[in-house]
């Protein structure tokens, strides 16, 4: 356990910041799952609905430095793909 101060401040700030981008990662986690079972399940109706829910989320993540912006954009087109192979 660090005595200097600002080591001490260092160590609560990362550990906020650490709760915080995990909570992010692990609701973006979960709405691509939600649109892969979706997907899964051959319901288009909910399906673009999903979609755009999971992709406001993964912006957010990497917006904030969660992920990669490339990382984002593959995640993304990853699931588009899978929604347009459902209509097809």
């Amino acid at each position: 356990m660090p005595n200097i101060k600002s080591a001490i401040k260092r160590v609560k700030t990362n550990e906020e910041r650490r709760a915080h981008n995990a909570t992010l990662k692990s609701s973006m986690r979960t709405a691509i799952k939600k649109v892969e079972t979706i997907v899964t399940n051959n319901d288009a109706e909910n399906a673009s609905a999903a979609l755009a829910d999971a992709a406001k989320k993964i912006d957010k993540a990497a917006q904030s430095g969660v992920i990669h912006k490339n990382t984002a954009a593959r995640y993304k087109s990853s699931l588009a793909k899978k929604i347009n192979g459902l209509s097809a």
